[in-house]
């Protein structure tokens, strides 16, 4: 039986990538969904231009774009069997996606992470902060969980009936270790699959700066904490 594919981008002032991200998208996908963060550039236009669906979330917040397209995708009569987030700033690679799917498609896997490797990584695509806070938070979760878990990459699919089970809450940076935390707790069939990544279009809305590092980093460290005392 095929599978029904659907694509959630979060976007906030991606006017210059978001064109490339969607174009490169391969065409099994059945829906691209790009959620507009509070843009006030050219994103949803740009967006548009290249065949995405396009929704608004004011609320600015990764979670909360995120959340938006998971709302549109439960309101709409074809529900998909898996669901694909990845970024729109064109750092991940979207014709990566089979080797993303593989896992849940060819060995029924619940849910799959695009691992941003050292010896993949385009030099400068990732910043000090970023790699320190991902060992920190993988570490630690293989610590208190038995985690295999070596990154928190973006780029990543899910079964979507996993997805709903996992409840998910987080508004903001915290939202992918949440996801991962609850993988684990709940004992979704998990692996991690080695990506390509590359130096994003434009500046980085969390990494690029000293305040998104920072608060990033908390939101982290508290749900891998919050996880470990429940």
């Amino acid at each position: 039986m095929p599978q029904i594919i659907k694509v959630i981008i979060p976007a906030f002032n991606e006017e210059e990538s978001i064109g490339h991200v969607i174009r490169e998208i391969p065409a099994y996908v059945d829906e691209v969904i790009v959620v507009s963060n509070n843009s006030t550039d050219d994103t949803e236009k740009n967006a548009q231009q290249a065949d995405a669906t396009v929704l608004t979330e004011n609320r600015k917040g990764y979670g909360y774009a995120c959340l938006k397209g998971m709302r549109h995708i439960s309101e709409n009569s074809q529900k998909p069997d898996i669901i694909v987030f990845l970024d729109g700033d064109y750092s991940d690679y979207p014709a990566e996606m089979d080797k993303i799917l593989k896992p849940i498609l060819k060995e029924n896997k619940d849910f799959v992470v695009g691992a941003r490797v050292k010896e993949w990584r385009e030099k400068g695509s990732m910043t000090f902060p970023q790699i320190f806070g991902n060992w920190l938070a993988t570490s630690l979760m293989k610590l208190f969980f038995g985690s295999r878990f070596t990154d928190l990459g973006p780029f990543r699919a899910i079964k979507y009936e996993k997805l709903l089970q996992l409840n998910m809450q987080d508004k903001t940076y915290g939202w992918t270790v949440e996801m991962q935390l609850k993988a684990l707790r709940q004992n979704l069939s998990y692996v991690e699959v080695p990506v390509h990544y590359k130096n994003r279009i434009g500046e980085s809305k969390v990494s690029g700066t000293v305040k998104g590092a920072i608060f990033a980093g908390i939101k982290i460290l508290g749900w891998i904490f919050k996880y470990s005392f429940k």
